[in-house]
């Protein structure tokens, strides 16, 4: 079993999931993903400019994918999800 623990945190855009990440990480002296952020450094665009350049489903995907590499790869942390990523049964943490 892996020694890796994450709190996620989920919500509605605009709810302050990014707030409360923060927040609760500074507390427990743990990392802090802002998964929209990570996903823009990684893919060199925004959720927004995925989305309007290639559609919802090509960004779930990346989202998906990009979340299960961030749980299995980092180390403890809080990670706030984006607003829709929650949604979707591919994105589901086990």
């Amino acid at each position: 079993m892996s020694s890796r623990r994450h709190i996620i945190i989920t919500g509605f855009m605009g709810s302050g999931k990014t707030t409360i990440a923060r927040a609760l990480a500074h507390i427990l002296g743990w990392e802090m993903l802002d998964l929209d952020h990570v996903i823009a450094e990684r893919e060199g665009r925004t959720a927004r400019e995925i989305i309007e350049q290639d559609g919802e489903e090509s960004f779930r995907e990346i989202e998906t994918r990009i979340i299960r590499e961030v749980l299995e790869n980092s180390p403890m942390g809080v990670v706030a999800l984006g607003g829709g990523a929650w949604t979707l049964r591919e994105t589901a943490i086990s």
